[in-house]
């Protein structure tokens, strides 16, 4: 069993780093370095169909065709087939809040409520505590994938995930040496990302970098509006673009206007409890004008998630929010669950604590649906300054660049959340955990792939149904 991190921390750092050398012992470094699936694995599309039932069955199909286009768009929907493959195999025992689904892509930049380009972790639905490397494992194998995808030959492939991981390892060092609220208060702007780049970026890569953080700054919640809405006879409403996008009063064409706009208010009110008093000051001065269910990535799809249009002075002044149902986290099951009475709660406090800092708007809620039961929500901004990569278009560098960054960032997240001494006196000076995890990613790389024609025959088969759009 794991200190619990509150009592490490109050150590000495030496008996800190004592406790973290000693994990050694529960599970050396080099033990990460392979995967090798078990006897008794529990097939991979039943522990998708498993998930899929408390979902909208008109919405899975959408989600076994997405993860159908490529292995690394089933790995982005695969996280509760990789959280059943660690949870039995020897951990550190060193625990943070995990990001729960630490692939690449959930790494972006993002604008801080000071409105600052800040380069963060972005998806939080299955964050919980548990043993830091299984993020770096995640994270590793997500790179594995994407050069895969790429064609790199597996040289490069290594040398981007040995950039990842010795990245992470050599930030957590840096922040064992830090003081706490220097560590609460670090985060990684353009400035920083420049810095942890400089040696490395020529001038190619640095003007791809600026022109990335241009465009995440035209990725504003005013872009959103124009798209996502138009104007009608009632006034600015969401443009339906069935499935993906529905709006409410299409779902519940037998519904009078008075119960839909109580539905709407029964939503914002139980949402605006969670927020502080002086951003429900703020969201006080908008009002509700519509709601739209949306389809919304590969893991999520099946997911209740809604878009609320809400405008302020005027038809010209609005506010996107995204109501996301938040279920048990997929690591539940092998971490001992968790004590939340709302799992959009669960979500809010993993992302506060994780990010360095969150969507001013950022809250949960319950809400009961049209079939009486009650549902657990988180609700943030949609679309605010969001800089997404596209792996698809790095060159073999430009990902190894882009693999130092999110290893940094993820050891940025778990040195606020768990005890970086004891990480880092585990982790070593040496490259043995970074080969280890080059071994593991290509291990669970191949894995991910046999997972991917798995679906693939279940499909053909007729077992599942899976729906391109």
């Amino acid at each position: 069993m794991a200190i619990p991190i509150a009592f490490t921390a109050s150590l000495p750092p030496a008996e800190r780093a004592a406790y973290g050398r000693d994990a050694r012992k529960r599970a050396s470094r080099s033990c990460h370095g392979w995967f090798e699936a078990e006897q008794e694995r529990p097939d991979p599309v039943e522990v998708i169909e498993r998930q899929s039932r408390s979902r909208l069955t008109e919405l899975v199909p959408i989600r076994y065709g997405r993860m159908l286009e490529s292995p690394f768009r089933f790995y982005r929907g695969a996280a509760s087939i990789m959280a059943a493959d660690l949870g039995p195999v020897p951990n550190s025992g060193l625990t943070v809040q995990l990001c729960g689904d630490a692939h690449l892509l959930n790494f972006r930049l993002l604008a801080s409520p000071e409105r600052h380009l800040v380069f963060d972790i972005n998806d939080f639905d299955e964050t919980l505590a548990g043993p830091f490397e299984w993020d770096v494992k995640r994270l590793a194998a997500s790179f594995a994938i994407a050069a895969r995808a790429n064609g790199f030959s597996v040289k490069k492939q290594n040398r981007v995930v040995r950039a990842c991981v010795r990245a992470y390892r050599h930030r957590m060092r840096q922040f064992a040496g830090m003081g706490t609220l220097d560590i609460w208060y670090a985060q990684d702007d353009v400035d920083r990302m420049r810095e942890l780049l400089a040696s490395s970026m020529d001038k190619r890569t640095r003007r791809r970098t600026a022109d990335a953080s241009e465009r995440a700054r035209t990725r504003t919640h005013l872009q959103a509006f124009e798209k996502l809405t138009r104007v009608t006879a009632e006034g600015r409403r969401i443009t339906p673009d069935p499935p993906l996008i529905t709006p409410l009063r299409d779902l519940l064409a037998d519904t009078s206007e008075a119960d839909e706009e109580k539905e709407l208010r029964t939503v914002v009110d139980g949402y605006a409890r969670t927020l502080s008093s002086e951003r429900r000051h703020l969201l006080r001065h908008y009002r509700l004008v519509d709601m739209a269910r949306k389809v919304v990535g590969v893991g999520s799809v099946g997911t209740r998630c809604w878009i609320l249009l809400m405008l302020g002075r005027d038809d010209g002044d609005p506010l996107l929010l995204q109501a996301k149902e938040a279920q048990e986290s997929v690591l539940a099951a092998h971490t001992g669950g968790d004590h939340y009475d709302n799992q959009g709660r669960r979500v809010v406090a993993g992302q506060r604590l994780i990010q360095t800092t969150s969507d001013i708007f950022l809250g949960w809620t319950n809400v009961v649906g049209f079939d009486g039961r009650g549902r657990d929500f988180y609700v943030r901004q949609l679309r605010d300054w969001k800089g997404i990569a596209r792996p698809e278009t790095m060159d073999p560098e430009l990902l190894r660049l882009f693999g130092q960054l999110c290893g940094a960032c993820l050891a940025r997240a778990h040195a606020r959340s768990g005890d970086p001494v004891a990480i880092a006196a585990y982790l070593g000076g040496s490259d043995r955990f970074d080969r280890a995890l080059t071994g593991f990613a290509q291990a669970y790389a191949d894995q991910n792939e046999r997972d991917f024609e798995a679906l693939g025959t279940a499909v053909r088969s007729g077992r599942v149904r899976a729906e391109t759009l």
